[in-house]
């Protein structure tokens, strides 16, 4: 949410974090932990661990020659090529069904440091992609592993190596290239198993709606946000948080749609400025978040974990209280990992004008990104989806830099359709954005932030406590004003 230009950027030192103990006093029984359902992979990769002696069906350009040594495709690059795809190899007549999960994974090494990128797109014009990934090699081989969603429906897909754009010959060698997806009841991810976003009958807008239906503004607040998805904000105000989540989540799952929930409840949230509070303690967050993901269980849903948590964590006093967090974060992303197997879960990751992409990167990898779906960036901000995604994508780029793979992230567009004036705290002139779908520039746009909620006693509403439903706020935001 914040983005005050005063923060200092600090970038930690990645220490080891122990995992953390379970909570010792549950909220939920745990005898029985939910069992994470393993579904079956369908590779769709011919030839990708090259042991058969010849490169078919894998094929190459002019600027590429395809030879198999040692087990490995070697392919030698020529110089002087303008472009990435110049010097191309690839695999075609690969079937993809939109809102299916999938991941790419393979083996690589260079002999000289290059920047190379992977594609998963039609191999018919306009050559629409699907998964446009850049990555590092050097004399290391290194495992690069890509999940994402498919935003295409097509049999003839193809996954390309782009190898050229440089002056200097260079040899690439590939091996266990793979390209699986899930089979089976559960195999497509929550987007998948679900028929669209599901709209909250009891959000903000929507109670105001009902409770308010003689002012003139209700109808265009209904039209334009109280029947749009939007997230469920879910901290310390939540009550039962076992029985909280799972009454949201069971209403979606009745109505065959997917909800997003955010989990706000870290210790010291918000740096104790407008939306301050969160958990008392390390114990009382591991129990808490714990039964969160409890709550979850076997049904699908998208999880926001802890906005602002790992931009934030300048703020806090010192490294001892930084390593603190950072585990608790851990440990959230490992408890929807295993408590809620058809959950992707997003640990937040700031927006783009905030902490650099390659310090976010290290603190991402710190917080648990290995364990869950992706991050989430502009959660309650205003930057549009374009500038978001090229922060994105350089956040990846580092991941897979240091740490040899990359993660999905989404774009709150709930407030963003005119950008940002450079203010965080309920400014004027934002607008509504695109409406929660899949695609559009990151895996998925979410109305995160619920609109017409206020940021805090700021901007236009100097009177409105954070979290508060302003209808003159929402009003705005329809009209751009």
């Amino acid at each position: 949410m914040r983005s005050p230009g005063l923060l200092r950027w600090l970038s930690l030192p990645l220490v080891s974090l122990f995992a953390s103990c379970g909570p010792a006093a549950p909220e939920v029984p745990v005898d029985a932990p939910v069992a994470v359902q393993e579904a079956a992979l369908t590779e769709l990769i011919s030839n990708g661990g090259f042991n058969t002696g010849t490169t078919a069906p894998w094929w190459n350009n002019a600027s590429t020659q395809s030879s198999v040594e040692s087990n490995q495709w070697r392919v030698d690059v020529a110089a002087n090529t303008a472009n990435a795809w110049d010097a191309i190899v690839g695999q075609s007549g690969l079937t993809l069904v939109s809102g299916r999960a999938y991941t790419l994974a393979f083996t690589a090494r260079a002999t000289a440091t290059i920047t190379a990128r992977v594609t998963v797109q039609q191999d018919v014009a306009p050559y629409a992609t699907t998964l446009t990934q850049t990555f590092t090699l050097d004399g290391t081989s290194r495992r690069f592993t890509f999940p994402f969603t498919s935003s295409l429906s097509t049999g003839v897909g193809q996954v390309t190596f782009q190898l050229g754009g440089r002056a200097n010959a260079v040899t690439v060698r590939l091996d266990d290239v793979s390209l699986t997806t899930e089979s089976g009841s559960t195999g497509s991810g929550p987007v998948a198993m679900t028929s669209g976003f599901y709209v909250d009958p009891n959000s903000n807008p929507a109670v105001w709606v009902r409770a308010n239906g003689g002012d003139g503004r209700a109808s265009r607040i209904n039209a334009s946000i109280a029947s749009k998805p939007m997230a469920r904000w879910f901290g310390n105000w939540s009550g039962d948080i076992t029985q909280a989540v799972s009454s949201f989540v069971g209403a979606a799952d009745a109505a065959d749609k997917l909800p997003v929930l955010v989990a706000y409840n870290i210790p010291g949230r918000d740096c104790g400025s407008h939306s301050g509070g969160g958990a008392g303690s390390a114990d009382a967050y591991r129990s808490w978040i714990s039964a969160f993901a409890a709550g979850l269980g076997n049904r699908p849903a998208v999880v926001i974990i802890e906005p602002d948590a790992v931009a934030q964590l300048d703020c806090l006093p010192n490294d001892s209280e930084r390593q603190t967090r950072l585990g608790l974060l851990r440990y959230a992303s490992e408890q929807f990992r295993d408590r809620a197997p058809n959950t992707w879960a997003y640990l937040d990751g700031g927006n783009a004008r905030w902490i650099g992409a390659d310090t976010m990167a290290q603190r991402l990898e710190s917080a648990g990104a290995r364990n869950v779906r992706g991050f989430s960036l502009n959660v309650s901000n205003f930057y549009a989806v374009g500038e978001s995604a090229t922060y994105g994508n350089a956040v990846n780029a580092a991941l897979s830099s240091r740490y040899g793979y990359s993660r999905q992230f989404v774009v709150d567009t709930s407030r963003n359709g005119n950008g940002s004036n450079g203010e965080w705290c309920n400014p004027g002139g934002r607008k509504l954005g695109t409406s929660s779908q899949t695609g559009g520039g990151a895996e998925l746009l979410l109305w995160v932030k619920v609109p017409g909620d206020s940021d805090g006693n700021c901007g236009i509403a100097p009177g409105t406590p954070a979290g508060q439903f302003s209808p003159d706020i929402a009003n705005r935001l329809i009209d751009g004003t």
